[in-house]
């Protein structure tokens, strides 16, 4: 079963950057939405995330498990990833 990552991201927000750079850097594949780009992001955003607007929202799918990390750390980051991605070979 695929695992399906969703980064919803600003172009200004430094923590944006870091996540995205971690994921980046691990080689995990991730789609990136733009909140103030692209229409209707923001709003699908809010609704998986308990209506903050605090970005990145990131969103973790597996099967029917689903993870939202809301600005996570890094390590709370890695950690999230390492339940559900298997070890590197």
């Amino acid at each position: 079963m695929s695992v399906r990552i969703t980064a919803y991201t600003t172009s200004w927000c430094a923590d944006c950057a870091r996540s995205k750079r971690l994921m980046q850097n691990q080689g995990i594949c991730f789609e990136e939405i733009d909140i103030e780009r692209v229409p209707g992001a923001e709003a699908a955003m809010r609704a998986l995330n308990g209506n903050s607007g605090k970005v990145p929202t990131i969103v973790i799918e597996h099967g029917a498990e689903r993870t939202v990390l809301v600005e996570p750390t890094n390590r709370e980051l890695t950690e999230a990833l390492r339940s559900f991605l298997p070890p590197p070979s």
